[in-house]
């Protein structure tokens, strides 16, 4: 889950669908929609405007603490097992 910081749906909150490495973009459930014109065709015969998500620059995401559910940096340490994880700074809780 992360938080919108920046742009026309700051404040916005989702679940990440997919992220794009190459573009350093996500595309984010319900935030940043657009309308997008289809033509009519087999899997929508009657064609119209469609409200679709666009990707966001992750820039412009926060993830949101397990333990408080606000928005926190990330940080990475090394566990009891010596391997590296990451942990929100805000709580200091482990991200899975």
């Amino acid at each position: 889950m992360v938080q919108v910081m920046a742009g026309d749906s700051k404040g916005q909150q989702g679940k990440v669908l997919e992220v794009q490495v190459a573009k350093s973009r996500a595309i984010v459930e319900g935030v940043n929609l657009v309308s997008k014109h289809t033509k009519p065709d087999a899997k929508n015969p009657q064609g119209g405007i469609v409200k679709k998500e666009a990707p966001i620059h992750i820039s412009n995401l926060l993830l949101l603490d397990p333990k408080g559910g606000k928005p926190t940096r990330v940080g990475r340490k090394e566990n009891d097992k010596g391997k590296l994880v990451r942990y929100a700074k805000k709580s200091g809780e482990e991200i899975k």
